[in-house]
């Protein structure tokens, strides 16, 4: 192949950020979304004095999001620790709506 038939490693690059960044903002969009539907799961939890922390709930998030991670190929402690730090965002989502609510 000559130097004329190819991209320009920079060009390659930049298309492979490019799609990256869409991808990064799904996933913030994504995790926008997710936090909404635990601000109407608090709304709901409030209105029908129902306990803000659910373990059983949380377990099966966990497990299911390990599951997903053996069958692609993603490693189970990052997926332990992203569902950590995102399950620990939306309790403190949940406990600041529900104390707003009082």
């Amino acid at each position: 192949m000559t130097a004329q038939h190819t991209v320009p490693t920079t060009e390659v690059l930049e298309a492979l950020r490019a799609r990256l960044d869409a991808i990064d903002f799904d996933l913030l969009d994504v995790l926008r979304r997710r936090i909404g539907v635990c601000v109407e799961i608090a709304e709901h939890k409030r209105a029908h004095d129902v306990p803000m922390m659910q373990p059983h709930r949380i377990g099966v998030v966990q497990r299911r999001a390990a599951a997903y991670g053996a069958e692609h190929g993603i490693d189970l402690d990052f997926l332990r620790g992203l569902y950590d730090l995102v399950i620990a965002e939306t309790c403190r989502v949940e406990d600041e709506v529900i104390g707003a609510l009082s």
